[in-house]
């Protein structure tokens, strides 16, 4: 093992140090007995130096969006623009604090205020909160209007959310938290809703359906009208999971297909960073009924300027503060980049790349959905399956070629499925490499098929015991007493 791939207690040596402060310099603090040490930090004795090394060494081992191609579908890997960055760090953004006064900090304000009205409009909604601080976030706080709605008008036996297999898992997980109960629907052949399943469900104890549309399979819910139709006259509420907003933005909007109340990931659609358990966001959005179940607090504007403020019916807080600043000061630039001319390219180009890796290898993998998707699609695995080489195994060993593998045995309707999402963001010359990739891959499969089952070979960590690795993490170096 070279030295600079140890773990940074390893590279440990008694008495090297790294920095030194000098007592002399320190101000004198009595803390009580009870907060001091009794014994001395075990901490790693390593230079500057070796430190720098080894976490420049670490980053390199990650991949991520600016390493290479990352079609990881329905997650929407999309390049976050460096402008973003260098407008989210301005002072005047950057060095504020939580708790001080609103009139002192009336620029992040008027992001907060312009963004929510931009994703009104994007979405055909009246309002958004800001408040929720990552995608499940959102869905949560989305449920909880739902329930509050429900119980404000009595109707306390609409416990029931309906959701389609083809669903993302966070959608049972989320109306299970929120306390509801789930029925699930069996979907079309093509992930859509079946029609005659919801409408065999649909009761006076419906408290609402959640569908993203597109759906996850990449294809757009057409009878969406109708459905949204059946669960009104159900008296149930329409929730749309904005993962999959990005095939539509500005082309087509959750309001107009008649969804009471919406999250957008601000990290998939509107470029944000992503992964790694944040930053995240997700604002949520609600038809005109349904704005003061809104969260706390929400941003409005009058004569002197903007102000916090706070919804009748509210659900309550969902955080200390409002959100992650970062993320919506990213968003906001994103949006206003394209601006309203130029933000309803972002759909097609996406929906175009899609297709064009979709026809170029479905000669060669199961295509369960024909004719076409929208900005992501669903492989069922190699069409000859003869030769024992899964799913996962294709997936492996493209990491082996430098790029990361997109969503694997999701969604859950086919045994296979490789989902994969190119987004807008892509140029065709990339494109083109992940298809030959792609092709030299299952050339691999059918020639030498344990050499693509044992992949990956070329990472530095080889293929791991991932439900141990999901189960029993090790999260820390040591044992510390």
């Amino acid at each position: 093992m070279k030295y600079y791939n140890k773990m940074i207690f390893e590279m440990s040596k008694p008495g090297r140090i790294g920095y030194n402060i000098e007592e002399k310099n320190l101000p004198e603090v009595n803390l009580p007995k009870h907060l001091c040490r009794q014994t001395k930090a075990d901490l790693p004795e390593v230079s500057e130096l070796d430190v720098v090394r080894h976490y420049t060494n670490v980053s390199q081992k990650n991949f991520g969006v600016e390493n290479g191609f990352y079609p990881l579908g329905s997650c929407t890997m999309k390049y976050n623009p460096k402008i973003n960055d260098e407008l989210a760090t301005l002072p005047g953004f950057a060095n504020i604090h939580p708790l001080q006064p609103v009139e002192t900090i009336q620029g992040l304000l008027k992001v907060y205020y312009d963004l929510q009205e931009m994703l009104s409009e994007i979405s055909g909604l009246k309002a958004y909160s800001l408040n929720p601080f990552a995608g499940a976030h959102g869905e949560l706080a989305g449920l909880m209007i739902i329930k509050a709605y429900h119980e404000k008008n009595q109707d306390f036996k609409r416990n029931k959310i309906i959701i389609p297999d083809s669903a993302h898992g966070t959608n049972p997980a989320s109306a299970t938290v929120c306390g509801f109960e789930t029925i699930e629907i069996k979907s079309n052949p093509d992930g859509t809703v079946n029609l005659e399943a919801l409408k065999s469900v649909l009761n006076d104890e419906t408290a609402g359906l959640m569908l993203t549309n597109p759906n996850t399979a990449g294809v757009f819910e057409k009878d969406i009208t109708e459905i949204a139709a059946l669960v009104h006259k159900a008296g149930g509420l329409l929730y749309y999971d904005g993962a999959n907003l990005n095939a539509l933005v500005g082309k087509a909007k959750p309001g107009d297909m008649g969804f009471d109340i919406t999250h957008i990931n601000l990290h998939k659609t509107f470029s944000t960073p992503h992964g790694g358990g944040g930053p995240g966001s997700g604002p949520v959005g609600v038809c005109e009924k349904l704005v003061e179940f809104l969260p706390n607090p929400v941003v409005r504007k009058n004569d002197k300027g903007y102000y916090f403020d706070e919804a009748k019916d509210s659900i309550g807080a969902l955080g200390l503060f409002y959100g992650n600043a970062s993320v919506y000061i990213r968003a906001y630039v994103y949006i206003m980049t394209f601006g309203k001319e130029h933000l309803s390219d972002i759909g097609p180009m996406a929906v175009l790349n899609a297709n064009y890796v979709k026809d170029a290898l479905k000669d060669l993998f199961e295509l369960p959905i024909g004719g076409y998707c929208l900005h992501e699609f669903v492989f069922d695995g190699l069409k000859d399956q003869s030769i024992g080489v899964k799913t996962l195994d294709l997936a492996k060993r493209l990491l082996d070629y430098g790029f990361h593998a997109p969503t694997v045995y999701f969604p859950l309707i086919f045994t296979q499925s490789m989902m994969i999402e190119p987004t807008e963001v892509e140029s065709k010359e990339t494109l083109d490499e992940f298809i030959q990739v792609m092709r030299t891959i299952v050339k691999e499969s059918i020639e030498t098929p344990e050499l693509v089952k044992t992949a990956p070979h070329n990472t530095i960590v080889r293929r791991l015991d991932e439900a141990k690795a999901a189960r029993q993490p090790i999260v820390k170096f040591k044992d510390i007493k």
